[in-house]
């Protein structure tokens, strides 16, 4: 696989005198991304923790698009029909648009929600970005039909001229709905340079800065274009080996309690959308009774000719935001997972035989809903459909439960909305060290790392080992280093290490405050020597 992830801006490399040992330590660089999303619900609670932690990325755009899910049409009458689409499946015909308000702006609240928290946001981390900023590069990309990148957009003129630049750094592209603003994008790029002596160099460059971070194929516009024309850029769609996917952490972070405590503060929170919540993207969707459902039972709402392609959750339960591991990896935890898609963070484990996403018009759902709608059943098989995301749901417990810290930071980021004293809020661990050691096989390294706490608080520290580096053990035994519950140790490099292999540990530091410990991280990977 091509080195596609590079975070390197200034290195310092320290020579220790009496050993071959050399550490790098490289001033982090955040990762480039655009956001292209559809008016969804999880797209809309997805958007919100994105903008929470928009002090971990560097957000060059923040695209409203459609998908099969959501197209508001043309305006001229103009009407699309694709076989096994929703409204094919219902036995309707041609549609002008589909679940798709006239008036969509959902970026744009949590933008205005977003305004009126960042006074107090700023207080707790100087890096966000102001809200002009996140306006500056909010467009509308291509809206009109499912799967349509016959046209140029706002959208993806922005995504085009940013895939064109010079600045340093992969661009993550990601598609939380269909990915058709992303194929004008590069359909306009192949209209502009295709037949020029440029093309070459185009192409190269394209192939090696952009990487796409697909929530399915959602409208076949990977699928029909991307995939054939530009069959040589890196896809990671949520085809991830899951670490902690289910919450076993011992706190449901999703109950009604929970959700109205940490995740419904300030006017952040009163957009993040619920179980039973009265609300809907667009007033009268059938195929949305989540905010009707808290005062209404299924059989009253399939009366009202409501499609249950899922089971009531309790009213005020969190609804999931399910475009969230498009991101999960870019976020600053110090993982670093971005820089490798093989490495593992808050998203899981990248699994490259994953292949590329399946069809946005899965064949094999059309009886499951079918048989729903004449009630014939009672719900669908969710497995099928998640086979569009290409995802596998198996918990691997190779790596540890990171599910908790995820949701407790945005828990906690929720609560900086809202907090204008630093010292009336939890805020995360410091930890320092090298990133990078090299070291001969049988040599002992030292890692010199350091943790602190912002608020004073004590930490509990802990290294582990990450089995995702090359080196590989002879026996189901882990690697340890000498002394894991300090953050300065030591680890000498298995003698049987080759050159070039390398070892990863992490050492994970997590404040002890009494309701929203956080959690952060050092990973340093160790390269054997010569």
């Amino acid at each position: 696989m091509k080195n596609l992830f590079l975070s390197v801006a200034l290195v310092a490399v320290f020579f220790l005198t009496g050993c071959s040992q050399q550490e790098t330590t490289p001033v982090y660089q955040k990762p480039r991304t655009i956001v292209t999303a559809d008016p969804e619900l999880d797209d809309n609670n997805s958007m919100i923790r994105f903008l929470l932690h928009a002090t971990d990325f560097q957000i060059d755009g923040l695209v409203q698009t459609s998908s099969r899910f959501h197209w508001r049409g043309d305006g001229t009458g103009k009407t699309q029909f694709i076989e096994l689409s929703e409204y094919d499946q219902l036995g309707l015909g041609p549609q002008t648009s589909w679940r798709f308000r006239d008036d969509e702006r959902f970026i744009l609240d949590i933008i205005d929600a977003y305004e009126k928290c960042y006074p107090n946001l700023k207080v707790h981390d100087p890096g966000y970005p102001t809200p002009a900023y996140l306006r500056s590069v909010y467009a509308e990309g291509n809206v009109f039909f499912e799967g349509d990148y016959s046209y140029d957009s706002d959208g993806s003129n922005l995504i085009k001229k940013n895939i064109l630049d010079d600045k340093p750094g992969p661009l993550f592209l990601q598609a939380w709905g269909g990915s058709s603003s992303i194929a004008a994008a590069l359909r306009s790029i192949a209209d502009e340079y295709k037949n020029t002596d440029q093309w070459d160099a185009i192409l190269k460059k394209v192939n090696e800065k952009v990487i796409l971070c697909l929530s399915g194929d959602q409208d076949n516009a990977y699928n029909k274009y991307i995939a054939v024309e530009w069959p040589d850029i890196f896809v990671q769609n949520l085809g991830f080996n899951t670490m902690g996917y289910w919450d076993n952490s011992g706190i449901n972070l999703t109950s009604p309690e929970w959700t109205a405590k940490y995740m419904q503060q300030g006017p952040i929170g009163a957009l993040v959308r619920t179980w039973g919540d009265g609300k809907q993207m667009v007033p009268g969707d059938k195929y949305d009774p989540i905010g009707p459902s808290g005062t209404k039972t299924a059989e009253e709402l399939k009366a009202e000719g409501y499609v249950m392609w899922t089971q009531i959750q309790p009213k005020g339960t969190l609804y999931g935001d399910g475009d969230s591991g498009c991101f999960y990896q870019l976020i600053d935890n110090g993982l670093r997972a971005w820089q490798d898609p093989t490495w593992g963070g808050w998203s899981g484990r990248w699994d490259v035989k994953k292949g590329k996403p399946e069809s946005g018009h899965p064949a094999y759902m059309l009886n499951d809903l079918r048989d729903l709608i004449a009630g014939k059943t009672d719900r669908m098989d969710m497995s099928a459909f998640m086979a569009m995301f290409n995802t596998n749901r198996e918990e691997d417990h190779t790596f540890p439960n990171l599910n908790p810290e995820r949701n407790i930071s945005e828990a906690a980021r929720m609560t900086w909305s809202v907090t204008p004293k630093f010292e009336d809020a939890n805020h995360y661990p410091v930890v320092t060290g090298p990133f990078d050691i090299s070291a001969k096989a049988g040599e002992k390294v030292t890692i010199k790392a350091k943790a602190s706490d912002p608020d004073g608080d004590k930490l509990t520290l802990k290294w582990w080992y990450f089995p995702v580096g090359t080196y590989v053990l002879n026996n189901d035994q882990a690697l340890s280093v000498d002394s894991p519950e300090t953050a300065e140790t030591t680890f000498t490099v298995p003698a049987d290490a080759k050159p070039g292999e390398t070892i990863h540990f992490v050492l994970q530091a997590v404040d002890d405050d009494a309701e929203l410990p956080l959690t952060r991280y050092l990973r340093t990977v160790i390269t054997v020597a010569e």
